[in-house]
């Protein structure tokens, strides 16, 4: 330990901390006003506090400020809950909207493969029913589910192709439905600041309960067609994959040492690799779905290729010009978004020195013993 102070007097200090900390989020949206830069640079080395903590503290309790206090940070819970199955939801992203619901106070059922023969059970009095299934099981699942599901009840689905099974929940239930595609992987802890699409379907207004509670937590709703999401999942997720997968593959295919590598590395590599590697550590299945399981994709990946052929080539002949010219093309596509780019990337940079100095310090230990941070907590099979 590095810290010479008793854990008694750190506790103390901790929950001083605390109470200080919620009094700042409540004070930001009427007082917006801060310490003067000089005064401040001079009370941070006069108190011993880098400026990088400060800074880090500032832009935490501002993320803090924007969420509604009376649902995220007290943690209230619903006057009305509702009666929500979640299909396949036992899988990471199905759990992670399971803890939201619940969190909330709804009353949740986690509905598995070997569960059909208790359908009525799970599916016949649920207000709301969300398909958390692969996308070859979708259509199959839904039209599954369809003849269980009364009038009323609210049809969804979280899959990362929306026309087709948009399509489906349409044809076989009556009743309200919507797509959502949650734009972020199983590792987020919230939905703060995170992008959710909604692909309006029928009855939109029986879903509002459902979008005021992403909002509420701080989830940005994005409405969109489904042919325009399916068509923008192209750009924004398959050839995404497809570059970070190639990358991957690449330096396999070198025999490249990573992990020596990033010894040598600059912080933007060391993104690139941890990105790489996050990416190599889930499903190889879901990984391919989303890059080939397309039409649009498909077709993208093939555009994609003959451009990073003809810029190969023309770097193989050393032709500076033709590389000049894509490189001024791309500055025009990029330059409406830069500024906030580098701000967003400078923060990364600074937060990602920040951790690895930190993990250098002292690991995280819990009743003596050093154990890896769990941000997941168990849910049960049904909460009810």
């Amino acid at each position: 330990m590095f810290c010479s102070k008793s854990p008694s007097k750190l506790a103390e200090i901790d929950r001083q901390l605390v109470k200080l900390l919620g009094e700042r989020i409540a004070a930001m949206a009427d007082s917006p006003d801060e310490i003067d830069s000089k005064t401040l640079k001079t009370e941070l080395a006069r108190a011993g506090v880098p400026e990088f903590v400060w800074r880090s503290l500032l832009t935490s309790a501002a993320a803090a400020a924007t969420i509604t206090q009376s649902d995220q940070l007290t943690f209230s819970k619903t006057d009305s809950p509702k009666r929500v199955t979640l299909i396949g939801g036992t899988g990471k992203m199905g759990l992670f909207f399971a803890d939201q619901l619940i969190d909330a106070g709804h009353r949740v059922k986690l509905m598995g493969r070997d569960d059909w023969d208790d359908a009525e059970v799970f599916l016949g009095n649920a207000d709301l029913v969300m398909v958390c299934v692969p996308t070859d099981q979708a259509v199959s699942v839904i039209e599954k589910a369809a003849p269980f599901l009364r009038q009323t009840t609210a049809l969804t689905d979280i899959i990362s192709i929306k026309a087709p099974i948009l399509e489906a929940m349409l044809t076989h239930h009556s009743g309200p439905v919507i797509g959502l595609h949650p734009m972020f992987g199983p590792g987020t802890r919230s939905f703060l600041s995170q992008n959710v699409v909604v692909c309006p379907g029928r009855k939109v207004s029986a879903f509002d309960w459902l979008l005021k509670l992403i909002e509420r937590n701080g989830g940005k709703l994005r409405t969109s067609s489904a042919a325009e999401h399916d068509q923008m999942m192209a750009t924004v997720q398959g050839i995404r994959h497809f570059m970070t997968f190639g990358l991957g593959v690449f330096l396999a295919t070198e025999d490249v040492d990573v992990a020596r590598s990033l010894e040598l590395s600059s912080p933007l590599y060391r993104l690139a690799i941890a990105t790489a590697s996050r990416f190599f550590a889930q499903s190889s299945s879901l990984s391919l779905e989303i890059m080939i399981g397309s039409e649009q994709s498909r077709r993208i990946l093939q555009r994609l290729s003959t451009t990073y052929a003809q810029l190969a080539s023309a770097a193989s002949c050393n032709d500076l010009e033709c590389l000049k010219s894509a490189f001024e093309t791309a500055h025009q596509t990029f330059q409406t978004v830069m500024p906030h780019s580098r701000q967003e990337t400078d923060y990364l940079i600074e937060s990602l020195s920040v951790f690895l100095a930190a993990s250098k310090v002292e690991p995280l230990e819990v009743n003596g013993q050093q154990e890896s941070i769990q941000w997941s907590r168990p849910v049960d099979r049904i909460v009810s």
